[in-house]
């Protein structure tokens, strides 16, 4: 087996949570795709980042934009995961949403959205990582929705059974 193969087989098999980014295009309208390279990086200042793909349809208008909102999907919202990993045009008429503070598009019924500007690009290979500072946080009391194996769905009651 290659190593790019190996490398994908080991990536598949770490779960992550799911995030739809959104952000506008230079015409101004919104913009968003399904993310699962999202982690956080500092607390002082609060940091986190994503990376997107340089082939992904969205990479120049992500990588112009001066902000951009992370909408963490809860257990319920696969099929807005599958909505903004699809390739329809209109995803924004499909879904319920509205402005964030900095004007950008808050995914209805996520489990949190960080609103942030961008502190940083970094070059990476084949991707572009966007380090953003957090300017707006808001959190609901939802279960998160995970990804692993090239599936979705909610964490699994017995994860937080004790033994």
């Amino acid at each position: 087996m290659d190593a790019v193969t190996q490398f994908k087989q080991a990536m598949g098999n770490y779960p992550t949570g799911v995030t739809v980014v959104t952000a506008q295009d230079t015409d101004g309208n919104p913009i968003g795709m399904t993310v699962n390279s999202f982690a956080s990086v500092s607390i002082d200042p609060l940091l986190i980042l994503w990376s997107i793909d340089k082939n992904a349809f969205y990479f120049d208008a992500f990588t112009k934009a001066t902000s951009f909102n992370v909408n963490i999907l809860a257990a319920d919202q696969g099929d807005l995961c599958m909505l903004f990993a699809s390739r329809v045009e209109d995803r924004f008429g499909k879904c319920e949403w509205h402005p964030g503070e900095n004007g950008l598009a808050v995914l209805k019924g996520t489990a949190s959205q960080l609103e942030c500007t961008v502190y940083k690009t970094v070059d990476a290979g084949d991707h572009m990582i966007l380090i953003g500072e957090v300017t707006s946080i808001h959190n609901e009391e939802k279960e998160p929705l995970l990804y692993h194996k090239r599936l979705f769905g909610k964490i699994p009651d017995a994860f937080y059974q004790q033994s």
